[in-house]
């Protein structure tokens, strides 16, 4: 399923903000979980108890007489405020402005052999299981010093993310294969990549079990911001219990497709579906406890009918080769073989090992 050929395709339901003035720095620095340095990059505005309320790429804009952000999210409908009202409560006496510039501009991602190269990466790890990419063995900035593109390291592969004038097309258009917006959710889904609304739910998702530490969009070194506190504890005190994985989904039963926030339990392992072996049937298997949540999943009929691929939020206990999850509608479980939808969770092969 992974495309390696020259892709290019919109990214859709996106809401573009401009944030500019004297100030414009220092403001952002003080409310993003990473160091804003006037340069491009990835990264989230976090709730004061540490919860995310939106991730963002942060992009630059040229030959500005001010310093001028644009911050790209997924705007849709959740329980958090809108992040124009929760920028607009922080602005007090700083010289900012802030508009909605959601009608000027489109998003587009870019990938394929010639966006996909990535250095080896060095990871810096914490006694919670929390890990930070190293980035020093590159060269120039790492999201990229072009304004408007942005070099997507939250995953190798991953390409480039851009941002041009509503109703244009990348230059990229010419020479790549121009896709529909559900061949970037396979892309992403793919590498393991959570992004938005749906993945990251605002208010309630942490960024560490949402894979932020190591996608580079939490910096747990820089000073005071939103939500600072209770991710800085947990980086250094906290243990990592889950983590948003992709994952294989299918059902022989041919039912409707997926749709997120689904629970997900691991499927009853009794001695009887341990086969005949005395030895086996004899081993005392534990339930394991709590559930697991299924986010956004695309469907792929090239891997069988009534299949899809998926990014799951899985408890790491669960993550077992010889466990079995399954699922029908939230909140319930089906507990006999074969029926339900059955999860097959694996670990993306960029991710680091201890």
């Amino acid at each position: 399923l992974l495309r390696t050929t020259p892709s290019v395709a919109p990214v859709p339901h996106r809401t573009v903000l401009s944030v500019s003035g004297s100030d414009a720095t220092h403001f952002l620095d003080g409310l993003l979980a990473i160091t804003v340095q006037g340069k491009q990059s990835y990264g989230a505005f976090l709730h004061a108890q540490g919860r995310v309320i939106y991730d963002v790429f942060l992009y630059t804009l040229p030959s500005q007489s001010t310093p001028t952000y644009l911050i790209e999210h997924d705007a849709s409908p959740s329980e958090s405020q809108p992040l124009f009202d929760i920028l607009k409560r922080y602005v007090l006496r700083s010289k900012v402005r802030i508009r909605d510039v959601s009608q000027e501009w489109d998003i587009w991602a870019a990938w394929g052999h010639d966006h996909g190269a990535d250095e080896r990466r060095e990871w810096t790890w914490a006694r919670s299981g929390a890990v930070e990419p190293v980035w020093s063995k590159t060269t120039t900035w790492p999201w990229g010093t072009e304004p408007g593109v942005i070099i997507d390291r939250r995953a190798p592969g991953m390409g480039r993310r851009m941002i041009v004038p509503r109703g244009e097309k990348p230059h990229e258009t010419s020479t790549h294969d121009t896709l529909g917006s559900d061949a970037y959710l396979l892309h992403r889904i793919l590498h393991g990549v959570p992004e938005g609304t749906i993945d990251i739910p605002p208010l309630h998702a942490f960024p560490i079990e949402s894979d932020l530490d190591m996608m580079g969009g939490v910096d747990f070194r820089k000073g005071c911001y939103v939500g600072q506190e209770l991710t800085v504890r947990t980086y250094h005190t906290g243990v990592v219990r889950k983590r948003i994985l992709p994952a294989v989904l299918s059902n022989p039963t041919g039912r409707a497709p997926l749709a997120p926030n689904l629970t997900i339990k691991p499927s009853v392992i009794t001695p009887t579906s341990s086969g005949s072996d005395p030895e086996l049937a004899s081993i005392r298997i534990p339930r394991l406890r709590g559930t697991s949540t299924l986010l956004s999943s695309v469907l792929t009929p090239s891997l069988g009918p009534n299949t899809a691929v998926g990014l799951v939020l899985l408890r790491l206990d669960h993550f077992r080769p010889s466990i079995e999850l399954h699922t029908d509608r939230p909140g319930t479980v089906s507990e006999q073989s074969g029926e339900g939808w059955k999860v097959e969770p694996w670990r993306p092969t960029w991710w680091p090992e201890q």
